[in-house]
């Protein structure tokens, strides 16, 4: 019994045709199982270019694809290889521009290798492709992926105390020449306003007092 498997994204396909062995499945997914693979393709939307082979192509781009989008969002460079030289895939961003170059190497040794330039759109399409694939529980299920988290390995070594450090201490050190320079600086003198002799002032005399009035008698 011939089984195809379809996932589709926005930007990228990924088809896996094959058979079943009439391997009991879940209840709950009235599915056949995809037990035997017999082809698989990958195809971009606007990009005419496609990846088809059998399995070695599949677990290679599984391993490929996951260990660059780990790489990619992580920051952290690492090599990325394929499980066989059998379909070999290679992922690399493209130096100055947002595209990741992703070579197929095709196992006939007749065929020119094979290179697609990915928008990140397209490629994290591709991600989730192989996820939606992997989660599958009826398409190959007896298929081991070697699918792991980066290695602590490939983290950068952590900054010198010496050099963290480095920062605080040229700060603390412009404090102090600042504190030095300063108290050779004179205080300022402090002096009291001196009066205005241009403004008259008003003094009232004895003789210009207004005498006050008698009460009559």
């Amino acid at each position: 019994m011939n089984i195809q498997r379809q996932y589709n994204l926005p930007n990228c396909t990924l088809v896996l045709q094959g058979l079943t062995n009439n391997t009991p499945t879940d209840n709950s997914d009235p599915r056949p199982v995809l037990s035997i693979l017999v082809n698989t393709e990958c195809r971009f939307l606007g990009i005419s270019q496609k990846l088809q082979g059998g399995s070695s192509l599949l677990e290679n781009l599984v391993k490929t694809v996951s260990e660059y989008a780990q790489g990619y969002l992580s920051g952290i460079p690492h090599p990325v290889q394929s499980l066989s030289e059998e379909d070999k895939i290679n992922l690399e961003s493209v130096p100055g521009q947002h595209l990741h170059r992703l070579t197929w190497y095709p196992s006939s040794q007749t065929d020119n290798p094979v290179e697609i330039n990915l928008t990140t759109v397209q490629l994290f399409d591709l991600v989730e492709a192989i996820d939606q694939f992997v989660a599958d529980g009826v398409t190959l299920p007896n298929l081991t992926l070697q699918l792991k988290p980066l290695s602590r390995r490939y983290r950068p070594p952590d900054e010198p105390l010496a050099q963290r450090a480095v920062p605080a201490t040229l700060g603390i050190a412009s404090l102090v020449v600042a504190a030095f320079a300063l108290f050779f600086i004179p205080s300022p003198e402090v002096k009291e306003p001196e009066p205005d002799l241009s403004v008259p002032t008003t003094e009232t005399t004895p003789s210009e007092e207004t005498p006050s009035e008698t009460p009559p008698q």
